[in-house]
């Protein structure tokens, strides 16, 4: 009789595997002691576990950025469903929660320390723009996108290449999602503008640290 030997995945099938949840705070202790990763972002980021083995608080881990997960238009299930996307794992490793212990291996950089301009700054950029059809680029915290170092992807102001036609505005601004630190076309329409004052004061209100 030959018996089945039953694969890694059929094996996570048959488990009844858990949703997305918080860092386990073992592994939120080794990314910010180990890894050193601002503790405020550590809050932002998502793990899902599967149980290693017959072996008490033993767990495999996955650990992403929910924010790039609704860029790229991925429903993380769990970790099995995490794995199909393996461009969304930021670390992958296994934990032992009653032996304290635990290894983490690095998938992929993770971005999350970005300069957060001044409104002053933001507007010197603006006015610096002088090629109809040029952009700038500034990650937010609020707004229509998701993913990128803001959590809410990006604002993307244009010097509007029909500018100056008739009923023309100078700049135009759209949101973007952010997929790798790049914004993904120019996303949704959100104002046209002659004031670069303005446009600077509309950015800054969504330019800041990432929201809780």
């Amino acid at each position: 009789m030959f018996w089945h030997k039953k694969s890694a995945k059929e094996e996570e099938k048959k488990e009844k595997l858990s949703g997305p949840e918080p860092i386990p705070g073992l592994a939120k202790k080794h990314l910010i002691e180990e890894e050193k990763i601002d503790p405020y972002y550590v809050h932002f980021l998502k793990a899902v576990v599967y149980k290693n083995g017959n072996a008490e608080g033993a767990l495999k881990i996955r650990i992403y950025d929910e924010s790039d997960a609704l860029a790229k238009k991925v429903q993380v299930k769990d970790y099995t469903s995490l794995g199909e996307h393996p461009d969304l794992i930021i670390y992958e490793g296994e934990l032992d929660g009653r032996a304290q212990q635990i290894k983490l291996e690095e998938k992929k950089k993770l971005c999350w320390d970005t300069t957060i301009f001044s409104q002053a700054e933001i507007l010197q950029k603006i006015e610096v723009l002088s090629e109809p059809g040029s952009t700038l680029c500034f990650y937010v915290a609020r707004g229509m996108g998701h993913g990128g170092p803001l959590g809410m992807g990006a604002t993307i102001v244009e010097l509007n290449p029909a500018y100056p036609g008739k009923k023309q505005k100078k700049y135009n601004l759209y949101s973007a999602d952010v997929i790798d630190m790049q914004p993904v076309g120019k996303g949704q329409h959100i104002l046209n503008s002659d004031d670069p004052g303005y446009v600077a004061k509309w950015i800054k209100e969504a330019h800041h640290k990432r929201i809780r």
